[in-house]
């Protein structure tokens, strides 16, 4: 049998352009080589597509493309002289981010009428809008963080959102993740500074009160029948689990797989990591970030449709952890993209030609 040509898809113009790098990095040197032919493409910071000679994710060896229509998947065309230089069975969107994981790459891929890994455009930009995840979860019963939302045209004042949630609070922007634009605030003057920053890189922002307890994770991967990893614990230092934490700083925070749960949290984590999951319509990947309150209440934080997989990252561990290995994992998330498309292409969706 021929091998599978997969596009893997890294950088983007997301803040998150240099971790996008990472783990695309990590998936080239471990997919399976002897199932898939590996085709590197690189968006830069200004959103070019290009064709990497190399599968060195920094690499200026590379050549400006554009993806097109194939006769079967998508084409990949050379600029300039509209070469057909690559066809590609399957997209591998290693983006994090806006542009990446919020539903427009996967609405550009689906226009394409190739498969892709991961979510959908609706789950990725439902989930994206941290917001909008908040409701739908509460909507149906599953336990979340309490907050307010700010935008542009509505900010809340200090002294009404303190006697809401208390101090301290937490700032973030609805469609960011990596934790960019995250402030933790104890004060007005750190409020109104943190709402300003957090403002400058989405037009909505969260408020939300600060849980104390514990921060676990648990992966989860597929389609109609989702499956859930063991859950994770990230031990933070820095007082919470920031950018540097995550990215920069060895000792900002600690990360236990699994984490040290009794055996009925561990089932609950599980199985509401799936009914959040199924909830938004997720299919393919997904992270899912809890709090565990100090009273023992288990509620969800957030959802990551494009989780890390870089050398660090909590996604791939926790797999491995509950006994899928990284180049496993990856071939799995592949198949699960290639069954969803084959499932949509039965659709009736299509206009169909008259004669």
């Amino acid at each position: 049998m021929s091998k599978i040509r997969v596009a893997v898809v890294f950088g983007g113009r997301s803040t998150e352009h240099e971790i996008s790098l990472i783990s695309a990095q990590g998936i080239l040197k471990n997919i399976n080589r002897d199932l898939y032919q590996v085709i590197p493409l690189k968006i830069d910071i200004r959103g070019r597509w290009f064709l990497q000679k190399s599968e060195d994710v920094h690499s200026k060896q590379n050549t400006p493309i554009t993806l097109t229509q194939g006769d079967k998947g998508a084409a990949i065309l050379e600029n300039g002289t509209g070469k057909i230089l690559q066809e590609i069975d399957i997209v591998f969107p290693v983006l994090h981010g806006v542009f990446g994981e919020d539903g427009t790459i996967q609405g550009m891929l689906k226009m394409l009428d190739v498969a892709f890994v991961g979510c959908g455009v609706l789950a990725s930009s439902t989930c994206m809008d941290k917001d909008v995840t908040k409701r739908l979860l509460r909507d149906a019963n599953i336990a979340i963080a309490p907050y307010v939302c700010a935008t542009w045209t509505h900010q809340p004042s200090f002294e009404k959102v303190e006697q809401e949630l208390g101090l301290p609070l937490f700032i973030k922007p609805a469609n960011l993740g990596s934790s960019v634009g995250v402030h933790k605030v104890n004060s007005k003057t750190e409020f109104e500074s943190a709402l300003k920053d957090a403002l400058t890189y989405d037009s909505k922002v969260l408020i939300e009160q600060n849980i104390n307890g514990r921060e676990i994770e648990v992966a989860v991967m597929g389609n109609e029948k989702p499956q859930a990893s063991l859950p994770g614990e990230i031990v933070n230092t820095s007082g919470f689990y920031d950018f540097e934490s995550k990215y920069v700083s060895k000792d900002a925070s600690s990360i236990h797989i699994p984490a040290k749960l009794k055996e009925d949290e561990i089932i609950e984590l599980r199985e509401t990591a799936k009914k959040a999951y199924t909830t938004l319509g997720c299919e393919g990947l997904a992270r899912v970030d809890f709090f565990i309150s100090s009273d023992g209440t288990i509620m969800i934080n957030e959802i990551n449709t494009l989780p890390g997989f870089t050398p660090i990252s909590m996604y791939p561990k926790m797999w491995e952890a509950t006994g899928v290995g990284y180049s496993e994992l990856i071939e799995l998330l592949i198949q699960f993209g290639l069954e969803r498309f084959e499932r949509e292409q039965q659709l009736k969706i299509v206009a169909r030609e008259v004669k």
